[in-house]
Parts: structure tokens; sequence; C-alpha cells
């Protein structure tokens, strides 16, 4: 049995999780010499076991992996007699990070090797030929989140690189990141199982949970379709699901969004409802029919494929489960049927499915790319080139003001902001950094990393939760630094925006700039980026030199942007709008970037780089003063008699 073997059973029927291992380790009757690291076993277990003697690690649950391997495997066992097909192992915080608090973080590798060891020989031994049972190697959040600062993405993902590693050594068939609460851990641990795969040489599936509190958003504050539209760049996360904080009736909201919108199977594992305080206890009401008659409903409503029950969840309750949907085909049968194309091996490209949020995130929210009453609009004065307050901020090391003028740019209508912190003299990388730590927070809009360097882009794409856009690239150097880009916006799950430069420079002709364009998508889809992911800008010469040479800018550009949405309908196209009048006063740059956007959107522009509130529509600039720049942008030109 193997992964392999998961998704065929995925594919054929509902999955059933497990319900909740910490309660059951609780009624188990421990003794605090259970909690003491035994004298023999692998060179860091002794270590552990001279440096900290006898002292119990009480709570530290992962250590019984090693010293009561029976108590845990009975565990399994008791769930998988109750109709478990999937049982996680007892590694919620198996990592360096939890370990490290009870002062054993070298048994990380030692406790989910255990693990994965005892759960897979519980898993094998209830098996049958007619019903196979699975392991799943479990990992929950940690207790320090990223986006707040109290832990680095490096940490992160070396610490659940090692335990899913040691967990596939181990023998179990699929993976699991469960109770996340922040987005960007999500894509940190999410990125660190697939190289724990990588480590491996093999491919398993993987589920993500994340976790929504009783406000309707997970701990930080993102809306669920923040995390969806993040997760669902990632091809190698086979399922995306909800488990913890609330009951069947608090997740419902977010089930109904999932079934609408995933392209995934989807996993629910609710609480045994909210818990009640009684004698300074909490408890759990919800009992197990209650438990199966809501994953009967999201079965056949949401089309959901893998229930089962966390907190306060116990083999009763999966029992009723069981009862009821072991066997059952879930709802939206056939959505499902191609998961299975994306295995065995990595396979980067776009998974088949049903409806896609197409957009992109922030940590707190989705945003389409395309706007029903507007434009795609992405703010320009978080720009160190672009914008001399931001420069001048920027050198005082002002991040208060700087995150103050994002917020003014959002509070104007910008969709998404444009950052670029390149500036002579200072270390864009750990400006990018700190600058991004602030805007990840504070900023609920994603936002559009601008840099021509790699090192600067990488570690942005660490510092950004949800699913940013990158600003950009070329063939201006051949492709090489395009195909480095591009594969770190396939990594990381980002968008991106590509100029329609090549070796001979900035494409100045419509047929120039749409060839340029084909070869990015060439490259785009190589990489398995879909088209929607892709942002075409095909630039603009300034109006404002009065140079017989580009008399004709606006006019190849416009023409440029409507062939490309005639051959490529679903692929963006974006401008930085300002660059038509350079060099212009500021008056006359108002009226002119206002008429280029106007032509440019009747083209088929769908984004544009702008500062939005210098943005006028016509009905506000004088006709004799409309006709006068349209004249400029369209080269019609009147002489004398």
């Amino acid at each position: 049995m193997g992964s392999n073997e998961l998704l065929n059973a995925l594919d054929e029927r509902v999955l059933i999780f497990d319900g909740a291992m910490g309660t059951q380790l609780q009624a188990a009757n421990l003794r605090a010499e259970d909690y003491i690291i035994p004298e023999s076993g692998s060179p860091a277990v002794i270590e552990a076991r001279n440096r900290l003697g006898t002292q119990p690690l009480d709570g530290c649950h992962e250590l019984l992996n090693i010293t009561r391997p029976d108590i845990v495997e009975s565990i399994h066992t008791r769930y998988l007699q109750s109709g478990a097909d999937l049982i996680e192992t007892n590694t919620f915080g198996a990592t360096s990070i939890v370990l490290a608090e009870y002062e054993v973080p070298d048994l990380l590798w030692d406790l989910s090797f255990a693990a994965g060891q005892i759960a897979k020989k519980a898993a094998t031994s209830a098996s049958t030929p007619e019903r196979p049972r699975f392991a799943v190697g479990a990992i929950g959040p940690g207790t320090k989140l990223i986006s707040l600062g109290q832990t680095t993405w490096d940490e992160l993902f070396r610490s659940y690189e090692t335990a899913f590693t040691a967990l596939i050594e181990g023998g179990v068939d699929a993976l699991l990141l469960e109770t996340l609460q922040d987005l960007l851990m999500v894509k940190a641990t999410s990125m660190a199982a697939r190289k724990a795969m990588a480590n491996t040489g093999k491919v398993l599936p993987l589920f993500v949970q994340v976790t929504m509190e009783q406000t309707g958003t997970m701990l930080l504050g993102s809306e669920i379709g923040a995390a969806l539209n993040m997760l669902e760049q990632f091809p190698y996360v086979t399922a995306i699901g909800l488990n913890c904080a609330t009951g069947p009736v608090e997740m419902a909201p977010h089930v109904r969004f999932l079934g609408q919108n995933s392209t995934r199977p989807i996993s629910v594992l609710p609480n045994a409802g909210l818990p009640i305080m009684e004698d300074g206890v909490a408890k759990y009401k919800l009992t197990p029919s209650e438990l199966a008659r809501h994953h009967e409903h999201f079965v056949n409503d949401f089309g959901v494929a893998m229930v089962g029950g966390c907190c306060g969840t116990t083999p009763e309750h999966i029992q009723a489960v069981s009862d009821v949907l072991a066997g059952h085909e879930h709802g939206n049968h056939a959505h499902w049927r191609k998961v299975r194309d994306l295995y065995p091996g990595f396979d980067f490209g776009k998974p088949s499915g049903g409806k896609q949020l197409v957009g992109c995130s922030s940590l707190y929210a989705f945003q389409p790319y395309r706007q029903d009453a507007s434009f795609f609009i992405v703010g320009e004065k978080t720009n160190a080139n672009g914008s001399r307050a931001f420069r001048d901020m920027l050198a005082a090391e002002n991040w208060e003001g700087l995150t103050e003028l994002a917020r003014e740019l959002e509070a104007e209508g910008s969709h998404v902001l444009d950052v670029c912190t390149a500036y002579v003299g200072r270390d864009e990388v750990s400006d990018m950094s700190t600058l991004l730590g602030y805007y990840n927070r504070h900023i609920t809009v994603p936002l559009m990393i601008d840099s021509t360097e790699v090192p600067v882009i990488e570690r942005a794409l660490q510092c950004l939760a949800g699913k940013p856009i990158v600003n950009s690239v070329n063939y201006e150097d051949g492709g090489a630094r395009l195909d480095q880009v591009l594969d770190l916006c396939r990594n990381y799950g980002a968008a991106v925006v590509g100029l329609t430069i090549d070796e001979s420079g900035m494409a100045k002709s419509k047929d120039h700039k749409v060839e340029v364009a084909e070869r990015i998508l060439a490259a785009t889809r190589k990489r398995g980026i879909g088209d929607e992911d892709v942002f075409i800008d095909c630039l603009t010469f300034t109006l404002g030199s009065g140079e017989e040479e580009f008399r004709k800018a606006g006019i190849e550009t416009i023409e440029a942007i409507a062939e490309l949405h005639r051959r490529h309908p679903t692929v963006n196209s974006i401008l930085g709008v300002s660059n038509i009048s350079f060099g212009l006063k500021p008056a006359a740059r108002v009226v002119l970037n206002s008429a280029f956007l106007h032509y440019a959107l009747e083209a088929g522009l769908t984004s544009a780089i702008v500062h939005f509130s210098k943005i006028k529509p016509e009905n506000q600039i004088e006709p004799e003063v409309w006709k006068l720049v349209s004249d400029l942008v369209f080269d019609r030109r009147e002489f004398a008699a």
C-alpha cells in the first residue's frame, strides 16, 4: 500500500480520518515516568538523557513515540476499529520550535520517525484488500507565527523539512499540515513538505488544513478565499480543508465556499462543537450522531471527500461517521477524477478541477484580477524609482511612514501595491524584507514585488503571505534571469509581469511587442504558470519628447494590447501609464495619462500602474483639451494651409 492506493481510494469513496489524539492520551492514565527520556536509543536520545536525566517532560506527547509506543499504537487501533481509513501520527507538536520548549529539539528526527513507524504498523494490521488503511504524517502549527516575526522562514522550513523527511522514512502514506493559523506559515511548511519528498524520492499526497476561528477568519485575520487562492498555486497540495477551532455548524459557510471554489478534494475535521466550561474543564458536547449528520450534509451538498474529527472527538464519533459514510461516494464525485494526474512525480502543471479563484491575495484577502466596475489598479507610490516621498522615508528608515503611505494608496482604491526598494547605496534585500514585514501585517491588499534582482525577489516571496505578483521578467539578457524568476514564481506561488523587452531593447512596434510577448508566454506555459497569472506590459515611450521616432509610441502600444487581447483573452495586460507623459509638466501629465489610459482600456487593457487619484474621466476634462491629447496619442497632425 502507499500513495497510489490512497489516491485510488480517494477517487472511489469518502475517506474517514480519525479523531482527537490528545484527549485519548489524557484518558490513558499515563504516569510521570512515561515522559522521561529513555536511557538507550540513538545518539541524540542518549545525549538528551545525559543532559536532562530523569526529569519528566510533562506535556510532550511526542516523546511517547519512543517511551510508550504501545499506548500510541492502541489509540490508532481503536480509531481503525471504529472505521477510520486515515490515522494521523502522534506528531502534532513535532517541530524543533515546540520541542525546544522541552529542551529536546534534537529529538525531532527520532520522534517523527518512530511516529511514522507506529502509525504505519497499525494501518497495515487493519488493512484488507477490500479496504486498505493509511498512515498520515501530521504536523500542527507550532507555537510561533512567522507573520508576527516570532520565527523565520528558514527556521520553519528546516524544522518541517526534517520532520516530514523522518515521517516519510518511517513509512507514512501521506502528509498533513493541520490547524494552520498563518498563511505565510502555510506557504513555508507546504514547500518544506515538497522538499522532504524530494529528499526521499517519494511523492506522497499532501493535505493542508487551515483553521477558521469563530470570528470567520483565521487567527491573523485571513479570509478563506485568501487561503484557497494561495494554496491552489501549489500543484503538490492534493487536498485542502479545515480543522479545529469550531464545530461543524460554525465551519459550514467555509465548507460551502471550498465546495464552490476549490479545484482539489476537500477535507473537514471539526471539533465536537464549541467547548463549554464545566467545573473549570472544557467539555465538548456534540454527540457522535450529530457529527455524522453534519458530515453527511458536507459530503452530499458540498462535495467534501475526507471527513473526521478534531478536539473532543472520540472513537465513538468516528464510528458514527463511518456507519453513515463508509464506502459512500463523495458529492460532485466526477469533480475530483483527475486528482491522481498529479502523481507519480512532481507535475507542476495546473490541476484539473472546478471553478478557480483567479486573482492574487494578501495575508488577509483575495483580490480578483478582473474587476466588475473598474480596471485592476496597481498603486505606484510605494516605489523608490517613482516616488520622492517614498525614497526619502526609505533613506530615513521611516518604516511607519512608509506603511502609512501604503495605507493611503489602499484607501484611494488601489487593488494591489507595486513595491520597489531599489535605492543606490542601500541593501535592497534588507530593505525589502524589513518593509514587507510591515506591509504583510498591516496592508490588506496584495503586493507586487518590483525588483530586477533575483535574491531580492526570493527573499520578498518568503516575506509575503498569500499570492503576490512579481514585476518583472524580460529577455534583455537572452532569458537567463527570466528563467530564474519564473522558477521562483512557480515554486513560491506568484503571478508575474512580463515586459516586452528583448536582446535588442524595448520593443517599439506593435509586431515586435507581440513577438516578445509570445516568447514570454511560451516560457510561462512551459513551467505550468497559467495564462490568467501572467501580465504582459507592452510598454510605451514618452510622447513628451517631441522626437519623430516616438510620435507613434502610443498607437503602437494600444494596437499591441488589442492584438494580445485578441490572441490570448485570459492573459492580463498592464501598463505603467505615466511613462507616456514623462518630461511634461504636471497638469499636462494628468490629462495625457488619463486619455492614454482611456484608449488603452478600450483596446483591452486589464490593469494599470497609476496614481489613481490623478486619473480623470473624459467628462471631467474640457473637450478641446481632450481632443488635443487624443490627437497627440494617435499622432493626428493638423498643418496650416
